[in-house]
């Protein structure tokens, strides 16, 4: 006769205690989180790594008021019009162009910036430039113009005497978690397009940035436009606990992370675990291979055009095939000179154990100065791999750096490809149409292209703001593309009207 377990509530935490997890593993509660763990705290254990990860009372009450208030907003959304989300989006974009508006905003994010730099965080994609300000404004207008409704008929199937409608309806309150990317929060308000409302959490290093974005741009543009203030919160917490909690929130209709690769793997596990659909953004890196018919010119412009800044789909892995390599490594090291001169830096490479003859033996034994995020450090030009280096994604600031491997065949390069990259972008350079389409039928990635791979952007591609870019690192997904954006944030009901009642099965 089985029973009901017994439940009760964690009031401390003991060193050396054994918490269980996975079904047949235990973790080991250390001294320093004993210590810190008090009554009202609650810990998450990540069912995957045994990651005890400890959630403060105070932070697991804000974010549990702030999703309580963004449901009530989603709640009062449904009486909302769309022409009034249309205006919201149009005042947004509008205080964002407008130079008063945006001034306090700079200073904001001038500040994050020197803070970063002060402490050896990466400032490439916190610093809220002139373009990504242009980006920012557009991303939003782009939601004003758009035909997403809610409401939308899908489709509609027709009986005798009845029919059924399938309707595009919102999901509910979306959960964004981003480290230092202050155009996310901009990019993110898409959901509310479809009805949806929103809940950020911002990495510390650009946290002034989102409040004078709330302060100055945000609220007065809910508050004009007649929507629920409550419709875009951002939880006003540096914690990384802050993050975690929200993903453990079960009231989230999706929670969407961008970031480094194992800090987005561990909001995903958070997620999983608790029942909340989630989407996620990490690891990138590009690959590019040169085919058997790639022409060296085109081959030194796709590196070049894919190399002038580090985000999820710059350049990562060059493969070459080994009959041309000696026409080939070329163009793709005069390529990464050149992208490197550009930024006043050294170019950076990597090469796979076996593939170094291949490089001229002067680039070998030079030393180069690198600014790293931690500021310059000496570094050999050239750097030799293992195998299994392929799967590094190098996080550069100003020196722009590649991997590169000389395969036998494009086959092998796929293989390695499927093998050791994200499975994110994958990029081949051939004259030969044939080659371009076995290519695609071979390799496993979502993003597949012959020539630079920095086309990979919801904006820039497909004209609209995206959520973040998945990669096929966990698998496919299921019925989307892997380019998330505010209009694909949505379920479906189905509505059925029938005309004669005397209808039966």
């Amino acid at each position: 006769m089985s029973s009901q377990p017994q439940v009760r509530t964690l009031t401390r935490l003991v060193d050396g205690q054994e918490i269980p997890f996975g079904g047949d593993r235990v973790a080991v509660v250390s001294a320093e989180l004993a210590e810190r763990f008090v009554e009202g705290d609650q810990l998450i254990v990540v069912q995957s790594t045994g990651a005890l990860l400890l959630i403060p009372a105070a932070v697991g009450d804000l974010v549990a008021a702030t999703v309580t208030a963004s449901n009530a907003a989603f709640v009062e959304l449904a009486s909302i019009t769309d022409e009034q989300i249309t205006d919201f989006f149009d005042r947004f974009a509008s205080a964002l162009d407008a130079d008063d508006t945006f001034a306090p905003i700079a200073e904001a994010n001038a500040m994050d910036v020197r803070s970063a730099a002060e402490r050896g965080r990466s400032t490439t994609r916190l610093l809220l430039d002139d373009r990504m300000r242009t980006d920012m404004v557009q991303g939003l207008r782009g939601w004003r113009d758009s035909s997403s409704r809610r409401d939308g008929v899908v489709e509609t199937i027709e009986h005798p005497q009845w029919s059924v409608q399938a309707r595009r309806a919102p999901l509910g309150v979306v959960g964004f978690v981003f480290e230092g990317r202050p155009n996310v929060f901009a990019d993110a308000c898409g959901v509310v397009r479809t009805g949806n409302a929103v809940v950020f959490r911002i990495g510390s290093d650009a946290l002034s940035t989102a409040r004078a974005i709330v302060e100055h741009a945000l609220v007065p543009s809910l508050r004009a436009s007649g929507l629920p203030e409550d419709t875009v919160r951002l939880i006003d917490s540096p914690t990384h606990a802050a993050g975690h909690a929200l993903f453990a929130d079960r009231r989230l209709g999706l929670a969407v992370a961008r970031g480094s690769g194992a800090a987005v793997g561990e909001l995903g596990a958070v997620a999983s675990q608790s029942g909340t659909p989630v989407s996620l953004h990490g690891t990138g890196g590009a690959w590019l291979v040169a085919g058997d018919a790639a022409e060296p010119s085109t081959l030194r412009q796709a590196v070049r055009s894919s190399l002038d800044r580090k985000v999820c789909n710059t350049l990562n892995v060059v493969a070459l095939p080994r009959n041309r390599a000696d026409e080939l490594v070329g163009p793709v090291l005069d390529a990464l000179d050149e992208a490197a001169g550009v930024r006043g830096a050294p170019g950076r490479l990597h090469v796979v154990r076996g593939s170094e003859s291949n490089v001229p033996a002067d680039r070998l034994g030079r030393t180069v100065t690198v600014v790293r995020a931690s500021g310059p450090t000496d570094e050999p030009a050239v750097s030799i791999l293992d195998e299994g280096g392929l799967a590094v994604e190098w996080e550069w600031e100003t020196s722009p750096e590649i991997t590169l491997v000389v395969v036998d065949s494009v086959a092998d390069a796929v293989a390695l490809c499927n093998r050791y990259s994200p499975r994110f972008v994958a990029s081949i350079v051939t004259e030969d149409d044939d080659e371009y389409e076995r290519f695609y039928a071979a390799v496993d990635a979502p993003f597949v292209g012959n020539g630079f791979t920095r086309w990979v952007d919801g904006q820039y591609a497909l004209n609209a703001p995206e959520l973040g870019l998945s990669n096929w690192q966990f698998g496919r997904m299921l019925g989307r593309g892997a380019i998330l954006s505010g209009d694909s944030v949505h379920t479906v009901r189905h509505r059925a009207s029938v005309t004669d009642h005397a209808v039966h099965r």
